[in-house]
Order: structure tokens, then C-alpha cells, then sequence
């Protein structure tokens, strides 16, 4: 019985020293280069910046750079085919040598786009105005005098 025990643990020992291990690593680029990356709302640095990961699925990604319009979107990493069960025990365990799984996206920031000065001041007084008809119709409404 001490024996069978030895002999597993042994063997187990094998499996775990013996194994190879998965690298996961996600590069993330801009043009322009520069801008502030976030992924699932915790910044992992500024463009291109490369970050390691464990978990395939859908990321949130946001990015942000003075002067330009702030990407937000969505991008899935899908698993390769030798990280689905069971093929992922053999894949990840037994196999001696390094995976490495490396994945890259790119993205194009838009510039900026401001409004002109007369535009603003046009939507600015606009505002003003629809403001006014609101109070009036308030006043009105509640009986309010001024």
C-alpha cells in the first residue's frame, strides 16, 4: 500500500515538474501610438502595450488620447482548439514544451471633431430659448407668478 502511494505521488510529481506550461499574452496597438489603454476598465498602460491574460471570453476595451474621439468597443478571444476539454488536460500538462498563445489588435483612433465657435453659440441660444418655454409653461402650470 505504501508503495502504490509512493508510485502515485511520484508519478504525479512527474506530471506537474514535467509539464509544460501555456503563455497567454494580448497585444493591444493604435495609430496613433500613445493612447492610454483600458481593459475591463483597469488601464493597463499606453499603446502598443502587451499584457498577459488567463481567461478567454469578451473584453471591454476602451481607449483614450488627447485630441482624438474615445474608442470604446467590445472584442472577443476565442480559445484555440486544443484549449477545450479534454483535449486541454493532455495540451497543457503533458505536453513538455512552451505554448505560447499570442493574440494582437489593432485599433484607429478618430480625430477630434470640434464644433465651430458660431455653431456653438447658434445651439448655446437655441438651448436658451427652449429653457424659457419650459419656465413659462412650468410657471403657467403651477401658477407662479414672477
Amino acid at each position: 500500500m505504501r508503495f502504490r502511494l509512493f508510485v502515485l505521488i511520484v508519478l504525479l510529481g512527474g506530471v506537474v515538474f514535467l509539464s509544460g506550461c501555456v503563455e497567454r499574452n494580448l497585444t493591444i496597438t493604435t495609430e496613433p501610438s500613445g493612447a492610454t489603454v483600458l481593459l475591463n476598465d483597469e488601464e493597463i498602460g499606453e499603446s502598443p502595450v502587451t499584457v498577459s491574460f488567463n481567461w478567454y471570453g469578451d473584453y471591454k476595451v476602451t481607449i483614450r488620447k488627447e485630441g482624438y474621439e474615445t474608442l470604446k468597443t467590445h472584442r472577443a478571444l476565442k480559445n484555440p482548439w486544443y484549449d477545450h476539454f479534454p483535449i486541454d488536460f493532455f495540451a497543457h500538462f503533458l505536453n513538455r514544451r512552451r505554448i505560447v498563445d499570442s493574440y494582437a489588435w489593432d485599433f484607429t483612433l478618430e480625430v477630434k471633431k470640434y464644433e465651430s465657435r458660431e455653431k456653438l453659440i447658434d445651439s448655446a441660444w437655441r438651448l436658451r430659448q427652449q429653457a424659457k418655454v419650459a419656465e413659462r409653461i412650468y410657471n403657467e402650470q403651477y401658477k407662479i407668478e414672477q
